[in-house]
């Protein structure tokens, strides 16, 4: 059964406006459909990240991947990453990989929808629309938020609408055929 639903609004258009700095990444672009390597059905692989240009006063970051046009009234989180102090520029990819071996000291991953501390790749539903797979890199004004890792990607993303300095941004996407 083909879902008749309208796409989702960006879900940033919802937050507090904040500035903006530069995310690239050999592996994902935005607007274009990820490759197999980077869905779950895939190699269910984090892509590499490089981030660039955040603000003064950024003290540390966090990395979200966030699918508003799942079938849920909440989305679907694939993947969270906090801890990330202000001299991390970029992540490898496999990052997101269990166990966290592919972070950097300090940092670690959040429990996705599925359940898992580690990254989830792009499995919307065969037959539904084209979702968008929300890449995000958080500027903040803190060198850790008060979270740890018992804490939903909701939870991370409430204390980020506090402390958010700039977002980095790309958006991927992803459809079954």
């Amino acid at each position: 059964m083909v879902l008749d639903r309208p796409q989702a609004p960006d879900p940033y258009d919802l937050l507090p406006k904040v500035g903006s700095f530069t995310v690239t990444s050999p592996d994902v672009a935005g607007g274009v459909r990820l490759d197999e390597p980077f869905v779950l059905a895939g190699g269910n692989t984090s892509p590499a990240l490089a981030w660039s240009g955040q603000p003064d006063g950024t003290r540390g970051f966090a990395v979200t991947l966030f699918d508003p046009d799942a079938p849920t009234p909440s989305g679907f989180w694939h993947w969270a990453v906090a801890g990330l102090d202000a001299t991390v520029t970029a992540l490898p990819r496999g990052a997101g990989a269990a166990g966290g071996a592919g972070l950097p000291a300090g940092a670690f991953m959040l429990r996705n929808d599925y359940g898992d501390a580690a990254y989830a790749g792009a499995a919307p539903p065969p037959g539904d629309q084209e979702h968008r797979y929300y890449l995000v890199v958080h500027a903040i004004d803190v060198d850790r938020l008060d979270l740890d890792a018992s804490v939903t990607p909701a939870v991370l993303s409430f204390h980020l609408a506090f402390h958010t300095l700039a977002r980095a941004v790309v958006v991927p996407t992803y459809r079954l055929e």
